[in-house]
């Protein structure tokens, strides 16, 4: 199940809906709180995805992939890499990111992302799958020349528009082996599968839920591949996982 959140002309919205194939159903509620289907519908071109959920904090754990690690030139950590990126930094699906002036080299990171249902803290990994709503498309877009000169990650990951997520929350899918890709105009970037993750999704949820607990909406988006590249203004830029759908967005220089 495609789980979609939409605005409708004239101020309509954030709601929730199901997306079906030709038409969005929409929800009473939220998928967090509970939901009923009503007899409501619309069309796509009739409404504006935004980002599938609010969350009150993006969990993003980095070098998950050897060959991103290899490609910075850093050692992989014997546990799990976190970092935050704040919930400003969010965008949905057709919004545009923006290149801050203070960076000459952002580039783009192609993710898995995980939405929590409940609100959750110690989670065994074998009950994982108890506190997950679904998965979604996330590009951690990263200011890379912010990143080296800091060594570490807040400023160059946390810029408005720098944490594009969407199109949707997919409840029926198996994360374990889908095909991770990014292509810019087109071009593919980045290609693997979750199967080669360094830590899967049950053991992340575990990790971060012993360090602090988690929310409804939340998310822990799961790590990038090797082939992170730059990207210009005018480009467009797409994640795609395979199962879940894709996640577009234009790029424009940030306006002064």
């Amino acid at each position: 199940m495609k789980l979609v959140r939409f605005a409708t002309g004239g101020g309509g919205g954030p709601r929730y809906g199901i997306w079906r194939h030709d038409h969005i159903r929409a929800l009473t509620g939220n998928p967090f709180e509970g939901v009923a289907e009503t007899s409501e519908r619309h069309a796509p071109h009739e409404v504006t995805l935004l980002a599938p959920c609010n969350p009150t904090k993006i969990v993003a754990v980095g070098l998950n992939y050897r060959d991103h690690a290899a490609e910075l030139g850093m050692t992989i950590p014997e546990e799990p890499l976190v970092f935050l990126k704040p919930p400003s930094a969010v965008i949905g699906p057709g919004d545009t990111i923006r290149i801050p002036a203070v960076s000459s080299q952002v580039e783009h990171e192609a993710e898995l992302a995980v939405v929590i249902a409940r609100k959750a803290g110690n989670v065994p990994p074998e009950d994982a799958g108890s506190v997950i709503l679904g998965f979604t498309c996330l590009n951690d877009v990263t200011a890379r020349d912010l990143q080296k000169k800091d060594v570490q990650f807040t400023r160059a990951k946390s810029f408005d528009t720098f944490c594009p997520v969407g199109p949707w929350i997919e409840t029926g899918v198996d994360a374990s082996d889908l095909a991770v890709e990014c292509r810019v105009n087109g071009e593919l970037r980045q290609s693997s599968r979750t199967s080669r993750l360094i830590h899967g999704v049950e053991k992340l949820v575990s990790f971060v839920s012993s360090i602090m607990t988690l929310e409804p909406g939340d998310i822990i988006s799961t790590g990038t591949p090797s082939g992170v590249g730059k990207l210009e203004p005018g480009d467009t830029v797409s994640v795609t996982v395979e199962g879940i759908g894709t996640l577009e967005n234009r790029v424009e220089a940030e306006r002064i």
